[in-house]
């Protein structure tokens, strides 16, 4: 063959290859001998001998030998060889080999600082061990976050209703009338049956309580002014909000989540149409009427429960019933648990639309936030009921 045809073709052979053995020396298997705890590599460490070479590493490692003093005794190594020799001594011990084998042939020193220095940057560093309190803080800021964030878009929405609710009550003919009507038949008349029960069966129920105790005390009569402040001041309106907050916020979820996953809202702001205007003022007032409604109704519901036991169990008469009523319970009572009603509504309503608007357009979506509306607001009825009985009572009201 020609010289120049030689050279050619070492020209182009890969760079990552050990220098070409001259045909006189014979290929020498890759070997690694401990001595004293001391690794040697000699031979070919080259992809040819790689399953012997892993086998002895791993023995080497097993053993807990530690790097190799001198690597002169390589005869021919190739990238394969190479990074079996940085799992021996590491990827750092190859990235710096100018350093710790000056000696060995400038190919070969290249060779390996290259593979040590690639090996060096895929290595990841060991994740820290965590503390085992930082996964249930995390947690719970990551909750408080949340709420938060919940609570500051709720008063966004309620400050949008409220500037767009001003708005709308000097424009007469932006009224939707017939959207009110409907809607405080679907949350108020519908709901009067249940509403009704419910608070007759809890009068008893605390009638049958409050005898039970008073009993002992020989104060049976005081039975009457224990239903009439329960349910005037706080059963009548809270047992009628969180039925509300079940029946209706759910209601007005579901309804606008539908409404947003099939892009009628989109397609209402495509007309030029305000969502909120036309969806959520006819049911924020709708609800705000029908509450003190149900409110009344549970009230005396609530109070007539109470009188059946005491006209059965305690023998108050009906007569007696209503003139205690009369004498000892002044109207302020009603006028409280009646006060609280508008708003309750107004929260129970705001949160089941803003919660529609929340959805994203899948199933799973509506039904997170159809149980989230009604979470929020059965748990923000109670806070407001507990602040309103705080201030009350500092009122002497």
């Amino acid at each position: 063959m020609p010289p120049s045809s030689i050279a050619t073709a070492r020209s182009s052979r890969c760079v990552a290859s050990s220098p070409p053995r001259s045909p006189e020396v014979a290929s020498q298997p890759g070997e690694l001998l401990l001595e004293a705890g001391t690794p040697h590599p000699r031979g070919d460490w080259t992809l040819e001998h790689h399953t012997n070479l892993r086998h002895r590493i791993d023995a080497a490692r097993r053993a807990g030998a530690g790097a190799p003093e001198s690597l002169d005794e390589i005869a021919a190594i190739d990238t394969a060889g190479a990074a079996l020799l940085a799992e021996l001594t590491g990827a750092e011990y190859l990235a710096g080999i100018d350093e710790r084998a000056p000696g060995l042939p400038a190919e070969r020193r290249a060779l390996l600082r290259a593979v040590g220095e690639a090996l060096t940057r895929c290595e990841t560093p060991a994740a820290p061990r965590p503390h085992p309190l930082r996964g249930p803080l995390a947690d719970i800021g990551r909750r408080m976050e949340g709420i938060g964030r919940q609570q500051t878009q709720l008063l966004g929405f309620i400050g949008q209703v409220l500037a767009t609710l001003a708005t709308s009550l000097w424009r007469p003919r932006r009224w939707r009338l017939t959207s009110v009507v409907s809607q405080v038949h679907q949350t108020g008349l519908d709901a009067l049956p249940i509403v009704a029960l419910l608070t007759f069966l809890v009068g008893a129920v605390v009638a049958f309580l409050g005898a039970t105790v008073l009993r002992d005390f020989g104060a049976t009569l005081y039975t009457v002014h224990l239903v009439a402040y329960a349910f005037l001041r706080e059963f009548g309106v809270i047992l009628a909000a969180i039925l509300l907050a079940g029946r209706t916020a759910s209601a007005f979820t579901a309804q606008l989540g539908a409404m947003k996953a099939n892009e009628e809202l989109d397609a209402l702001r495509t007309l030029g149409l305000d969502p909120v205007e036309l969806l959520v003022l006819p049911r924020v007032v709708a609800l705000c009427i029908s509450l003190p409604i149900l409110t009344f109704v549970g009230m005396l519901s609530g109070i007539l429960g109470g009188a059946m036991v005491c006209l059965v169990a305690l023998d108050i008469s009906a007569a007696q019933f209503l003139a205690i009523l009369e004498r000892d319970i002044a109207v302020q009572h009603f006028l409280v648990g009646i006060g609280k009603a508008p708003l309750f509504a107004f929260v129970v309503a705001v949160i089941g639309c803003l919660e529609g608007f929340k959805v994203s357009g899948s199933a799973q979506s509506v039904g997170e936030h159809t149980t989230s509306s009604v979470v929020q607001s059965i748990f923000m009825v109670i806070l407001l009921d507990a602040v309103a009985a705080l201030f009350c009572m500092e009122m002497g009201w």
